[in-house]
């Protein structure tokens, strides 16, 4: 089983942290985590990643905090 994780604000990243927990327990779920670049300070995202234990996202958007918007 595949699962798809989704996190760009802080959080979000609080929350991921306790799910990747849960889902590192089973050997059958592999876990894609993307994110969206929101945040993309060190202080407001890898941080968070470090003092977490968080797994590395596999995809980061890069968004930037800019609106998609046009």
């Amino acid at each position: 089983m595949k699962i798809l994780s989704i996190i760009g604000a802080r959080p979000q990243f609080v929350k991921e942290a306790i799910i990747q927990k849960e889902i590192n327990k089973y050997d059958d779920i592999e876990e894609i985590v993307v994110h969206t670049g929101q945040h993309y300070d060190e202080n407001m995202s890898d941080i968070f990643f470090q003092v977490l234990n968080m797994k590395k996202p596999d995809y980061n958007l890069g968004i930037n905090g800019s609106s998609m918007v046009k």
